[in-house]
């Protein structure tokens, strides 16, 4: 069963390794040239620079200059990133929504299961070897990114936890491959026919991926509050690399009443209508700025948390498909 297993599935292998290969054959070259742009322009000294909460406010007004250069440079790639967000649904598509489904539907289960090999070991060892399969892919996939996107994570003032680059390293690609193969292999003995899985694989995977990231990901860790003056504020009190999720600006008595900004004011500065600084903006005097946020040191934990969220359905959706593969006739 093992053989004829590898020989269903040797075609679809060399095909995703050609694949990967030539993907990694146009990132590398530019992860490199993106490396040695980071190193010429002294990010990596910013990076350290500006973790301290004592850093100089020339250098810190250096840094984020040095870091916006970078970014005009390379900032079009988080445009490839978006493109790299799909792999892992395209292994569900091509992998997992297959597997069952063009069985049924060419009628070839029918002699595999009449030939000595029950349902049960025919899935489970169709199952495993695409499983193994595509969780060394993904494993090889998250390494791989996590070394490119690393000088764009370092760049952006959210870091590591941003959408987008949070999903493309670490470990959480190999919990969204997980999920997207073993959605696929259910859609499959759903639909039966190849199409019908395929886009009930595809319109689930974004569905779940999507309410995962918006709904569930920014309560993972109950948030933390930063609280500092408008007026005469200085550097924001926050490192590089944390999450804002809410930001703003309240009055004492905590009505927002500049949502989405935030106003630092020089000692002694007036609005352009000869007021307080932010009068325009019906800010009172003793009004802070107030941001909700996830510190960047939670980055290894959302990552595992993620991860694990995707692979207990991962491994719910196989359950189910072994069971509905005894009612198919």
């Amino acid at each position: 069963m093992i053989t004829l297993a590898w020989r269903q599935h040797r075609r679809q292998l060399l095909f995703t390794l050609i694949g990967f290969a030539a993907l990694a054959a146009l990132m590398v070259p530019i992860g490199i040239s993106m490396r040695h742009t980071f190193a010429d322009l002294g990010l990596p000294d910013c990076v350290r620079e500006l973790a301290r909460s004592d850093v100089a406010p020339a250098t810190a007004d250096t840094c984020e200059g040095a870091f916006r250069q970078f970014t005009n440079r390379y900032g079009s790639l988080n445009l490839v990133a978006v493109l790299l967000l799909v792999l892992p649904m395209l292994v569900g598509l091509f992998w997992g929504a297959p597997l069952v489904a063009r069985e049924v539907e060419q009628g070839t289960h029918r002699f595999a299961w009449t030939q000595g090999i029950g349902r049960r070991h025919w899935a489970l060892v169709k199952f495993g070897l695409v499983v193994a399969v595509t969780t060394t892919v993904a494993v090889c996939y998250g390494l791989g990114m996590s070394w490119w996107v690393t000088p764009l994570t370092q760049a952006a003032r959210e870091g590591r936890l941003g959408f987008i680059v949070f999903d493309l390293q670490g470990v959480a690609p190999i919990g969204y491959t997980l999920f997207a193969v073993a959605l696929g292999i259910f859609a499959g003995t759903l639909g039966r026919r190849m199409l019908p899985a395929m886009t009930i694989t595809l319109v689930g995977f974004v569905g779940v991926r999507a309410a995962v990231a918006v709904l569930a990901r920014p309560h993972y860790q109950p948030a933390r509050t930063a609280e500092f003056p408008v007026t005469d504020a200085g550097r924001l009190p926050l490192d590089r690399g944390n999450w804002v999720l809410s930001s703003g600006v309240r009055n004492p008595d905590g009505k927002m009443v500049a949502p989405d900004t935030q106003i630092m004011c020089p000692p002694g500065a007036r609005a352009p209508g000869g007021g307080e600084c932010g009068s325009e903006l019906g800010i009172q005097p003793g009004a802070y700025n107030w941001q909700l946020y996830q510190p960047a040191d939670r980055f290894w934990l959302f990552q595992w948390i993620e991860t694990g969220i995707f692979v207990a359905l991962a491994a719910v959706l196989l359950y189910l498909a072994l069971r509905r593969i005894r009612r198919i006739a």
